[in-house]
């Protein structure tokens, strides 16, 4: 396609951040469609085996450190954050993560993006682009930090420094030549307080095998018994590293940390109880949390994480749910099962 100059690269990026925030993007930053600066640490990461099971960063991890891999002659990336941080909690007897409190992320983000790029191609018809969320083989931090979106935290969350940790991260890679945006300033100095409150001890070096939202989420089989009662009532995922950092807190003078998001799509949606959760089949859940990001977890896998959750507990009244999965055919669950019934009948001597 032809070479813009500088006034049409300009006018054209301003352009582009003002159609993104229309679309309710909170944040919206471009830059070089250049391999990631930490990419070299994402391959050492990968070999060190801290992504324990999830072999999919593996098996494209050359994909991950090329955006050219993804889009031939791209030469832009265009980055958007929406945040997700909801009004208030929902009152349950389990926590979830804020981000999958509402609908599946990937599919706000991927429409919105869809429609921005519609919009860029109605502009220049040569362009071409690919919409990224992080379900595509991408270095989205990398290239958030170099967009100005944020800065690495000591949780490995993308901070920034007015906004916080609680939003998203989409790409858009376009083959199109754009004004450039200055990588982000910031960092948590001596503050240590996530990597103090992290109850398995995930963060000094981020190990996801240890990590609350992996052992829930990408762990397809036993979680190893030291690690559960550090799990504590978390059923899918894990906010605690960015509900302590200082940058999420409420500030007078800083009033978009911590705002509740606006997009009406990731609103919380009505939650199920333990006792719900524990007496659904799989065609249930399915019905359940279609459309959920819950749904990663798979009814097998959700269904574990309730059994640590109610061992945890230490309730007596949820022992004639767990006695159900006692006997159960499939051995993971009836391998939880037996944890949870020890550890409430140990706790109370029932």
């Amino acid at each position: 396609m032809g070479i813009l100059s500088d006034v049409e690269r300009e006018a054209l990026s301003e352009w582009i951040k003002a159609y993104a925030h229309t679309l309710g993007f909170d944040t919206v930053g471009i830059a070089p469609a250049v391999r990631p600066p930490h990419a070299e640490h994402l391959l050492w990461w990968l070999q060190q085996g801290y992504a324990g099971e999830m072999d999919y960063m593996e098996r494209t991890a050359e994909q991950r450190t090329d955006p050219q891999s993804l889009l031939p002659n791209a030469r832009s990336a265009v980055v958007v954050g929406l945040n997700y941080a909801p009004a208030e909690l929902p009152n349950t007897d389990y926590r979830i993560a804020r981000y999958a409190l509402g609908d599946d992320y990937h599919r706000v983000i991927r429409e919105k993006l869809e429609t921005l790029l519609g919009a860029i191609r109605a502009l220049l018809p040569e362009c071409e682009g690919r919409v990224c969320v992080d379900s595509a083989p991408v270095l989205e931090r990398d290239l958030a930090w170099l967009a100005g979106l944020g800065w690495y935290g000591k949780n490995t969350c993308l901070i920034n420094t007015q906004r916080g940790s609680y939003f998203f991260i989409g790409v858009l890679l376009l083959t199109v030549e754009l004004a450039y945006d200055h990588p982000a300033f910031g960092g948590c100095g001596r503050c240590r307080r996530c990597l103090d409150a992290c109850p398995t001890g995930a963060l000094y070096v981020l190990d996801a095998r240890r990590c609350i939202s992996y052992l829930t989420i990408e762990l397809k089989g036993a979680i190893p018994e030291a690690l559960r009662e550090p799990m504590g009532d978390w059923l899918f995922g894990c906010d605690i590293c960015q509900e302590v950092c200082p940058f999420n807190q409420p500030r007078a003078h800083q009033p978009l940390r911590a705002a509740p998001t606006t997009e009406p799509r990731l609103q919380p949606r009505p939650l199920p109880s333990l006792e719900e959760i524990l007496t659904m089949d799989e065609a249930q859940f399915q019905q359940r949390f279609r459309g959920s990001a819950i749904r990663r977890a798979k009814w097998r896998g959700l269904i574990r994480n309730a059994l640590i959750v109610v061992g945890n507990s230490g309730n007596p009244r949820y022992l004639p749910l767990i006695e159900r999965f006692l006997h159960h055919p499939d051995p993971l669950l009836r391998e939880h099962a037996r944890w949870a019934w020890d550890r409430i009948t140990q706790k109370t001597g029932v």
